[in-house]
């Protein structure tokens, strides 16, 4: 028989993909209501590998990923998940949104992103909402698997994640 142990707390992680630049600084007042006090704000991400979105949201699109300062219990997921899609549907104009928020968290064997698309590697949480292995920390470095998103898989933000998993590793140990 396994013995059962409470899994560490994770480091909540926020992925934002937006049409202008602007909506951003409108945003960041909401993330931060419902999420906490923000830890780490990244560069803007200048890679985008689908024009998935260029329908509904247009082009280009701006990546910016948020890290926010309090540890959360991994399986309320489900729960930010939902809180972020009453986030988008906020900012939706004319049925279109102009905001894409995707929260994950990270711990320090994988990152985990939450949707509302089932598939094969997916775990459902409830609430609608699917657990996606993205990446996996490994041999010091975290590794995409064959369904990562590609900006996912890129360098800039598997490097990113890294120093992120480096401040989780202290934020632990505190």
């Amino acid at each position: 028989m396994s013995v059962l142990k409470k899994p560490y707390k994770a480091k909540l992680i926020i992925s934002i993909f937006m049409n202008t630049k602007e909506i951003f600084n409108d945003i960041l007042p909401f993330l931060k209501k419902y999420f906490g006090d923000i830890d780490i704000i990244s560069s803007w991400f200048d890679f985008n590998y689908t024009n998935y979105y260029y329908m509904e949201m247009g082009s280009p699109l701006f990546r910016r990923v948020i890290v926010f300062k309090d540890l959360i219990e991994q399986n309320i997921l489900a729960e930010i998940k939902e809180t972020t899609n009453f986030l988008e549907k906020k900012w939706k104009k004319k049925e279109k949104r102009k905001i894409n928020i995707d929260p994950g968290f990270l711990v320090l064997s994988r990152f985990v992103l939450a949707t509302g698309k089932d598939y094969s590697h997916r775990i459902y949480l409830g609430k609608r909402i699917y657990a996606d292995l993205t990446l996996i920390y490994k041999n010091g470095k975290y590794r995409t698997l064959d369904w990562t998103y590609p900006d996912y898989a890129h360098e800039k933000m598997i490097n990113f994640l890294g120093k992120v998993r480096k401040k989780y590793f202290l934020d632990l140990k505190k």
